[in-house]
């Protein structure tokens, strides 16, 4: 027996499947994102999403390149920038983009970008750093480091608040202080873990372009 795959509905394309996952995610997070639930919304049924997507891999893929695509139509570095101001905007951004979206940092974790735009924004960082002297090895070593600080950073961050000005329950550092009373030291630490993640985000990049510079002798 030979079953027919729907039709594609007229009034149904990648783009509208996209954006309206994204407007999902921050609803419901990832693990409320299904595919039930963007078909409900825009009033199709199911199997009418897999024209456009196999599986949920390919809808995060296609959501992860979205979100890359409107971070680099933000304003990034100023024109003339060098290496360390091209990484330090290129990650101040990243982590922008990523708080917009309720678990932004874990849609964007291991997707597979679609299409090459990536390879723009890529190509001139490469050519930025190698023509500052790094070889290109260096060059991705530095820049893939910083990306990876930053991911981890904010998936850290949207676990404590998944959006800005909203907090898990449990986060309570009075609380937590109190519990962990006889353990001084780590209960006055979880003021520089769980609070103030704009600086301690900073001070940790800072950290990165730093001990690149140190690493590889490259001022």
């Amino acid at each position: 027996m030979v079953t027919q795959r729907p039709r594609r509905s007229p009034r149904l394309d990648k783009k509208q499947v996209v954006e309206t996952a994204l407007r999902l995610l921050n609803e419901a997070g990832l693990d409320g994102l299904t595919l039930r639930a963007i078909a409900k919304e825009l009033n199709v049924q199911a199997p009418a999403l897999y024209w456009h997507f196999k599986n949920k891999q390919e809808l995060l893929d296609e959501m992860a390149t979205e979100m890359y695509r409107r971070m680099v139509d933000a304003p990034g570095a100023a024109a003339g920038a060098d290496w360390r101001e091209r990484l330090l905007a290129a990650n101040r951004g990243l982590r922008a983009a990523l708080l917009s979206y309720r678990d932004g940092a874990k849609v964007f974790s291991g997707s597979r970008f679609t299409g090459t735009l990536h390879a723009v924004e890529m190509e001139r960082t490469l050519t930025l750093f190698t023509e500052a002297g790094f070889t290109l090895a260096q060059a991705v070593r530095a820049t893939s480091t910083a990306y990876a600080y930053t991911i981890g950073f904010v998936t850290e961050e949207q676990g404590v608040q998944p959006l800005p000005g909203e907090r898990r329950e449990g986060y309570d550092m009075e609380e937590r202080a109190r519990r962990m009373a006889d353990f001084p030291l780590s209960a006055a630490a979880g003021a520089e873990i769980f609070e103030d993640y704009e600086r301690h985000f900073e001070e940790g990049l800072g950290l990165i372009v730093a001990g690149v510079e140190a690493r590889y002798g490259i001022g």
